[in-house]
């Protein structure tokens, strides 16, 4: 299985039979590097903010692929011609290629017109043996212990610019947390306000826990 860093928090999975978008803010992000060609058969959206729902919609609309998200935002989606499921915290969607629970996150959720989006989730990912936690926009919250305790994901990613979302202090915390084993740091450096050096994140982080600052468009295999 292959995990690809977009940029910003969005995520390509490849699994041997399918694809997966997640957060897919693309083409208003200049730094965003992705095969428009690749094989998509979900869209996985953690909240309604431009950043994140990005070009979920249109991409669904143009490869039939099913937009799973929280349960208003999924409504809303659908709405717009894309074909979309909703979930919410603590259920599990079944898929051909994995499974996807909801799980918490602590933030905002509104589309860019101003519709109510429902809440922000982050997602505990499952594919070929392999548990990613995705945790979309969040600051740190201590059912984290909770969600390694549970879950054990074997790579998380988490955001690290501050402003909207935790910081880099924060982030090291959550990570030993959710035991990680390996962590990908997303949202930061896409624009000023999130601006950080990621050497810092790597000088804090203990040194049981791997550090993968993916460049947009580098992947690793899983």
């Amino acid at each position: 299985m292959e995990l690809q860093y977009i940029g910003h928090s969005a995520f390509y999975i490849k699994t041997k039979n399918a694809g997966i978008l997640i957060d897919p803010a693309i083409s208003d992000n200049p730094l965003a590097k992705f095969d428009p060609n690749s094989q998509i058969d979900d869209i996985l959206v953690t909240h309604g903010h431009a950043d994140h729902l990005g070009d979920a919609i249109p991409i669904a609309k143009k490869t039939g692929a099913t937009i799973t998200t929280v349960h208003e935002l999924a409504l809303f989606c659908s709405k717009r011609g894309a074909k979309a499921q909703g979930g919410n915290i603590g259920g599990k969607i079944t898929f051909s290629w994995g499974n996807v629970r909801f799980v918490n996150a602590l933030h905002s959720s509104s589309t860019v017109d101003g519709a109510y989006a429902g809440g922000p989730v982050g997602f505990i990912i499952e594919a070929e043996g392999t548990k990613i936690y995705h945790a979309g926009d969040t600051g740190i919250f201590r059912d984290m212990k909770t969600i390694g305790e549970l879950y054990a994901p074997d790579i998380v990613l988490l955001p690290v610019g501050s402003t909207y979302t935790m910081d880099i202090e924060e982030a090291v915390v959550a990570a030993q947390w959710l035991k990680a084993k390996k962590l990908i740091p997303m949202h930061y450096n896409t624009f000023p306000p999130i601006a950080i050096e990621i050497q810092e994140l790597k000088d804090k982080l203990p040194k049981d826990i791997e550090l993968l600052a993916l460049k947009p468009g580098e992947s690793i295999q899983l």
